[in-house]
């Protein structure tokens, strides 16, 4: 009798293709033996134990895996980059190079790297297990550098994980402070942990943490996998944030690309040991076309034994509380999905789709469940693959989130294509809300992908140039309020809709004015948009901090309420004509006016007879708005008639609000 895979028996829809959920099933369960010889995959990601540098009772051990190499030396400030015999690495098999050295042959700060031989070549190699590599600001070359701290740093916070949906304010530490210039892990803990923790936020998303040679990546051409990047600070001030961060009841994941790497050779791992295909595949299938690197051969045990022990590497050592996986679509498909549109499933179920990769995520989130149960793993993925943030138990990928993606383009897609007069509040009510029901969606208006340069935040695109002209609160100014009123209305369906989660980029809760453009050669290598300027969200004369008291009162509402926990968000009423669109949500009932010119007395929106008390409204002269709705009143549902068992709750929506309600405890007088 065939195996019954529960997503499958959930989704008819998908029955066809059983055979291929249990055919991932039993390759990841071999795949998985193979690999641990029967032990957990905890105790086979443990290669950072074994690798890389680092002191045992006798001295100093290097090891790296390098099987195409024919000699290697560890050359250095201490011997003054001379390749000598002393300090030559040895072949002790496997692929598996290996030097010891006394106590003192080392010291912490030493630079370092490895002089590597192959058949017909040679090349400087920064280790690709090192856990710190440091550029020098004039000649701009990487080296690692010896990390040992006389004192370890000793962890001063316990924290087990979130016990509430997550709520994420994705982060750069880089560009986090308002001068033109690289912020610092030290900088971000002292001024923005507590700007995020004041939001609301209960997460905090980390990007570029590991080492990458070109600032202007945003950390994803990553060149050291186990160096926390030394341009923002020491890996013990990293470990500070995160460890502060936890002390105000914070989780901190962090952004891990093991979708590709960046092809430079020297600090990164492009023909380590002089050949393409150590890491990567050969050929084609290891270059991907649009992003210009390396594609890893997820069915290498060597290459896996790389990457889940960068996985456990990142939990264990500095105590990050799970991770937002890069680039799955592009992992997925032998084509990274490039340019192509799903539109059923049977898009997805072909020869296209990449066996080891998906055997790749399965493993990856078991391993992080074992190591933290609590742990957050979200599916930054674009094509809607079924059962990819489902159970493994049930046949899924095992990510606990994956991000919705398709609702930032479909904001786009109404401010620029759709008249106000014109927007369909129930096609916004469906974008929303339109997920599998067995899979939780981490849900965003906009991200930093967003705000970068060649697109447009959502305050840009309905505001535009007005931003800098007409932000004062004593300029009067309509394309102006029209914009900070639909920020707020936007902002808020997406997180009361959202299924599961939800993200915000650093600063856009204000409207950041700016667009991010990271130093490079056509802006003169300028930092002047690679920063966030906080300093306009707290002016009482300018509009911004409108905005940011709105949302933070938003997401307080959430976790007060626990709102993204409750599966059910409940469709009352979408008016296409009126543009009024109703939604409960646990205790909570939503009501949007999108009409941009019409108000609505005593409008009436169908419910069981029960009493309201407003608890937000975005038309609040705390937020910007005109202060038009009462919010001492109590807002009882009335009988059509009173032969009629009809309830009707009557509201006075003004054009362009949105206001929200919570069910109070209600006795039904007869």
């Amino acid at each position: 009798m065939m195996e019954k895979i529960p997503i499958v028996e959930n989704d008819p829809w998908l029955e066809p293709f059983e055979g291929a959920f249990i055919e991932w099933k039993n390759l990841s369960e071999k795949k998985e033996k193979e690999l641990t010889g029967g032990k957990s995959l905890a105790e086979f990601a443990e290669g950072h134990h074994y690798f890389g540098l680092f002191r045992d009772e006798k001295g100093w051990v290097l090891r790296e895996w390098a099987p195409n190499a024919t000699r290697i030396f560890l050359t250095g400030t201490f011997n003054d980059w001379k390749e000598r015999p002393e300090f030559e690495l040895h072949s002790i098999g496997n692929g598996n190079w290996e030097l010891r050295m006394s106590s003192d042959a080392l010291q912490h700060g030493d630079l370092f790297a490895l002089s590597v031989y192959w058949e017909g070549g040679q090349g400087k190699r920064i280790p690709a297990w090192t856990r710190r590599a440091v550029q020098d600001p004039d000649s701009l070359i990487f080296n690692a550098e010896v990390w040992m701290p006389e004192h370890p740093y000793e962890w001063r916070n316990e924290f087990s994980g979130l016990t509430e949906a997550p709520l994420v304010y994705e982060s750069h530490v880089g560009m986090a402070g308002e001068e033109p210039r690289i912020h610092t892990y030290e900088e971000f803990r002292t001024t923005m942990l507590p700007r995020i923790k004041k939001a609301g936020y209960n997460t905090i998303q980390l990007m570029a943490v590991p080492e990458h040679p070109y600032y202007g990546s945003f950390g994803y051409h990553v060149s050291g996998f186990f160096a926390p990047s030394s341009r923002f600070g020491t890996p013990d001030e990293l470990k500070v944030l995160i460890d502060e961060a936890h002390g105000m009841g914070m989780a901190v994941i962090m952004d891990l690309v093991h979708s590709h790497a960046v092809k430079n050779e020297v600090e990164g791992l492009g023909r380590f040991d002089g050949t393409r295909y150590q890491f990567f595949h050969e050929g084609g299938r290891g270059e991907h076309p649009a992003w210009d690197s390396y594609c890893f051969n997820y069915g290498k045990p060597e290459v896996l034994h790389f990457l889940f022990s960068n996985i456990k590497y990142w939990l264990d050592e500095f105590q990050f509380d799970g991770f937002r996986f890069d680039g799955v679509t592009s992992m997925l498909y032998l084509d990274h999905g490039l340019e192509k549109a799903f539109s059923g499933y049977g898009d997805y179920f072909t020869p296209n789709l990449d066996y080891e990769a998906i055997v790749y995520f399965k493993l990856a989130n078991k391993l992080i469940h074992q190591i933290k149960p609590n742990a957050i793993s979200i599916a930054e993925e674009v094509s809607g693959m079924p059962g990819l943030a489902s159970p493994q138990e049930a046949g899924g990928f095992g990510f606990d989130f994956r991000m919705a993606m398709g609702v930032p383009d479909y904001w786009i897609k109404v401010i620029k294509e759709r008249k106000d007069e014109d927007w369909d509040v129930g096609q916004i009510f469906y974008e929303l809300t339109a997920h599998r029901q067995d899979e939780k969606v981490v849900a965003y208006a906009e991200s930093h992908d967003q705000a970068l340069v060649g697109d447009k935040t959502i305050i840009f695109r309905l505001i535009d140039k007005e931003m800098y002209f007409s932000m004062r609160k004593d300029q009067p100014n309509l394309k102006v309020e029209r914009g900070i009123a639909l920020h707020k209305m936007i902002r808020l369906a997406t997180a009361s809709c959202a299924g599961g989660a939800y993200l915000n980029f650093m600063g856009n809760e204000f409207g950041h004015p700016e667009w991010i453009d990271f130093p490079r050669e056509g802006n003169g290598w300028s930092y002047q948009h690679a920063r966030r300027i906080w300093s306009i969200a707290e002016d009482p004369e300018l509009r911004y901090h409108w905005l940011q008291d709105f949302d933070r009162d938003m997401i307080n509402i959430l976790r007060e309420e626990r709102l993204l926990e409750l599966p059910d968000v409940r469709w009352i009423t979408d008016n296409k004509a009126d543009q009024v669109l109703a939604y409960q949500r646990g205790d909570l009932l939503f009501v949007f006016n999108f009409n941009p010119d019409k108000s609505f007395e005593g409008y009436g929106i169908q419910m069981e007879p029960s009493k309201f008390k407003v608890i937000l409204s975005t038309d609040a002269h705390p937020y910007g708005g005109q202060n038009r709705i009462d919010q001492d009143l109590i807002y009882y549902t009335l009988p059509v008639s009173k032969l009629s068992s009809n309830h009707y709750l009557r509201l006075y929506l003004p054009a362009r609000t949105a206001v929200v309600l919570k069910k109070e405890s209600y006795k039904r007088v007869r």
